[in-house]
């Protein structure tokens, strides 16, 4: 068995692109997209809720790792785009972090919920609306069907 295990690794080894699949150095990077797929998807998401501490952490932990990424050998291309993003995104956060508590953000954010809330209310009442046509079209129906019925 180990024979066996040994002649797979011999093989994976011997083709560039396998062996490359196969290392740290690109599942580390490949599961590390994680954080910044969700500070990009974050973005959509109210301000209010963004953490400066947290996102100062990860900005200053990406920069670290973009300069540790050239530092290794082989240098690694694919941590570095990844904590790239990341710390771009983080930058990004922390801008809308801060144009919300200082640049006024949070008056624009609040006329956006309350413009949202007026039009959540005018839909329901559409809403409300066309159910009392559709109740009243349903129980014409009925009263014809028990009409041609009795």
């Amino acid at each position: 068995m180990a024979a066996a295990i040994k002649a797979i690794n011999a093989k994976i080894r011997a083709n560039k692109v396998l062996d490359y699949f196969c290392s740290t150095h690109f599942w580390g990077p490949a599961s590390n997209f994680g954080i910044p797929l969700a500070a990009i998807a974050d973005m959509k998401k109210d301000p209010e809720i963004i953490s400066p501490q947290f996102t100062l952490a990860l900005a200053g932990y990406s920069g670290v790792f973009m300069r540790y990424s050239m530092a290794v050998t082989p240098k690694n291309y694919l941590l570095f785009a990844c904590h790239a993003v990341n710390f771009t995104s983080q930058t990004v956060q922390g801008y809308r972090w801060y144009d919300y508590n200082y640049w006024g953000g949070k008056a624009k954010w609040d006329e956006v919920r309350a413009n949202a809330k007026n039009e959540g209310n005018k839909m329901a009442d559409q809403a409300q609306g066309l159910a009392e046509q559709a109740k009243g079209k349903v129980e014409d129906v009925a009263k014809d069907a028990q009409k041609k019925l009795s």
